[in-house]
């Protein structure tokens, strides 16, 4: 058992820490006896970080929370795959589509995780990779609940790409309408007989924890089946904000009205 730091500042960081590199929830025991504290202690200093935002209690065991989150790749898969999954396997269920979760990267997004019924396995799951905002919802999603200047380098990236960014059928169009709708629709640009619908849970204005996605054949894809999936997907989104701490307001932007009459 290591020895416990005496400063309530490394205390702290120590249960930040322990919570956030386990690869799956911990019990409050666990937590105590890896970084050496009475119980009573990491109770008490567990119940702070919470309150903060640095650790979350589902239960009986604790995992990292938004604020940790925002900070830790590690954190963040460790996390979220764990608390999303059952939200996913719910969306899949509702939707019939494969449904994956998404976070952003330095100029892309990575799949941590997904659920595909078995009448898609023809579709590929893509858990792990890394895609480009101009060719999957996910993405897109994401990028445009980022502020402006933060977007630069996965623009840079469609760019570079030969992806057209002014016009109509443009990036910048795409990223406006997202930003006004809450949705991202994507058909036909990786797999021309796949579409996605993608929707970002947000900690607060311009800060994007992950995105939910529903991937499913581009036939499926008409306005009315849209609608539905665009219910389905706010519902699943505003659970997993809820779970992950996040007040349901964050994750619900404005537009709301609008974005069952967008085709995206």
């Amino acid at each position: 058992m290591p020895k416990s730091s005496n400063s309530a500042v490394d205390k702290a960081l120590d249960l930040v820490e322990a919570v956030s590199r386990s690869e799956r929830p911990l019990r409050l025991s666990e937590i105590a006896d890896e970084v050496g504290l009475h119980r009573p202690t990491a109770y008490r200093v567990l119940a702070d970080l919470v309150r903060r935002g640095w650790v979350l209690r589902s239960g009986d065991h604790y995992l990292p929370g938004a604020a940790a989150l925002r900070l830790s790749r590690t954190a963040a898969a460790n996390s979220l795959v764990t608390l999303a999954r059952p939200v996913l396997e719910a969306l899949a269920a509702r939707t019939g589509m494969m449904v994956n979760l998404q976070v952003l990267e330095h100029d892309r997004s990575r799949v941590l995780d997904a659920v595909r019924p078995a009448r898609l396995e023809m579709i590929s799951l893509l858990t792990g990779e890394t895609l480009p905002v101009h060719r999957f919802a996910g993405p897109l999603a994401l990028v445009a609940a980022l502020p402006p200047r933060a977007r630069t380098p996965y623009l840079r990236l469609a760019e570079d790409a030969g992806h057209p960014m002014d016009g109509p059928l443009g990036l910048l169009a795409d990223l406006d309408r997202v930003e006004r709708t809450g949705f991202a629709v994507e058909r036909g640009r990786n797999e021309a007989l796949v579409a996605s619908v993608g929707r970002a849970v947000l900690a607060g204005p311009g800060r994007p924890l992950c995105a939910l996605t529903a991937v499913g054949p581009d036939a499926e894809f008409d306005e009315p089946s849209l609608g539905a999936l665009r219910t389905a997907l706010l519902d699943a989104t505003v659970a997993l904000a809820e779970i992950l701490g996040v007040a349901a307001e964050a994750a619900v932007r404005s537009g709301e009205n609008e974005s069952t009459r967008e085709s995206g």
